[in-house]
């Protein structure tokens, strides 16, 4: 078993936050790789929650920050800074990895550490409350948004948007396919839109796959359009 080689002290002076109870720190970085630990014992029900306390901080600050922008500006805002891509990010500039507690010949990709990250902000909520969390997600998370200069688009939202667009009603999203160990799952996703085939990609989480099936589409609405 090899697990974080940082002491978690450490990362709470990074974080700028001392846990009352540092159990909860510590599930929020025990990886499921863990032989013999029960569920509840590592991140991914704190990441669950996290996912949401990170949403609502970031709203909050996005609606305060741009008041005139509307609602699918402020959409396209949080996206860009929510996403796995931005969390992993986050998670490397403070090297979060050298604090995962994981199994020998786990690797620690992009999405198990945006996945991590959040599991944090969830313990700090759980914690010390909202308030506490805030100033730690807004630090992080939305210090970034003025390097956001226009509202990004991912690839899901863009797909929607086109199809609307187009009159084609929503895109439909299923999974298909889920393999290898529990601890690293890879997902298939098969999107579908009105009057096209549906495209069917994987990813390293369920969101990461319904990602890479819509820029998958995108790409071949826009190959069938030039042809």
């Amino acid at each position: 078993m090899a697990e974080g080689v940082r002491a978690p002290a450490q990362l709470c002076r990074i974080l700028g936050y001392e846990f009352a109870d540092q159990t909860i720190l510590t599930r929020a970085l025990t990886h499921a790789s863990i032989e013999n630990t029960p569920d509840t014992r590592t991140y991914e029900r704190l990441e669950f929650l996290g996912d949401r306390v990170l949403g609502l901080v970031v709203c909050d600050f996005l609606t305060r920050t741009y008041p005139a922008e509307d609602e699918g500006a402020l959409s396209r805002r949080l996206s860009g800074l929510v996403d796995r891509t931005s969390l992993a990010s986050v998670a490397s500039s403070i090297e979060l990895e050298d604090y995962i507690i994981h199994g020998g010949g786990t690797t620690l990709n992009d999405s198990i550490k945006a996945d991590v990250m959040e599991a944090i902000f969830a313990a700090i909520y759980r914690d010390g409350g909202l308030e506490q969390a805030r100033p730690v997600i807004e630090k992080l998370i939305c210090s970034l948004a003025d390097e956001v200069r226009s509202p990004p688009t991912d690839s899901k939202t863009a797909l929607q948007e086109w199809a609307q667009g187009q009159k084609r009603g929503l895109p439909h999203y299923k999974e298909v396919g889920r393999d290898g160990p529990d601890h690293q799952p890879i997902f298939s996703v098969e999107v579908s839109v009105e009057g096209h085939a549906s495209c069917i990609a994987q990813g390293s989480s369920k969101r990461a796959a319904e990602q890479a099936a819509a820029a998958k589409m995108l790409e071949t609405v826009k190959a069938s359009s030039h042809g």
